[in-house]
């Protein structure tokens, strides 16, 4: 057998409805800071955008009936997780604590389309 290797998380893909590409832009881009990234000609066609930031990229790719997953999320780990979630709930976004995931601080929240998200940071030696 060939070996392989894991590196690291490339992007996660979430669902959004036609037309949300502002909505995208304001949220992932003004309210989290994420820079935006120019899709490929062939896949901008299909609407969407694409931001990265910490290493990783979030798709968001248009899909005709959008509906958010109650479970599927991406955990995504930050360092002043307090920040982000003053931002968000300033945002309007909702900002639900979480304290059973020993070892980290964590609380959920969503897009502007539902998508559930979870920031995660690890908790500090005492």
């Amino acid at each position: 057998m060939t070996a392989f290797a894991f590196e690291r998380l490339h992007h996660v893909q979430l669902d959004v409805p036609a037309g949300s590409e502002d909505r995208c832009r304001a949220f992932w881009g003004g309210v989290l800071g994420m820079t935006e990234l120019e899709k490929p000609p062939v896949l901008a066609a299909r609407g969407g955008c694409w931001f990265r930031g910490g290493g990783y990229e979030v798709h968001l790719g248009v899909v005709a009936e959008q509906s958010p997953s109650p479970k599927a999320h991406p955990g995504i780990l930050v360092t002043g997780l307090d920040a982000v979630a003053d931002r968000l709930a300033a945002a309007g976004a909702p900002v639900s604590w979480d304290d059973n995931f020993p070892g980290y601080r964590r609380f959920h929240s969503a897009d502007p389309f539902g998508n559930r998200l979870e920031f995660l940071e690890a908790d500090r030696p005492a």
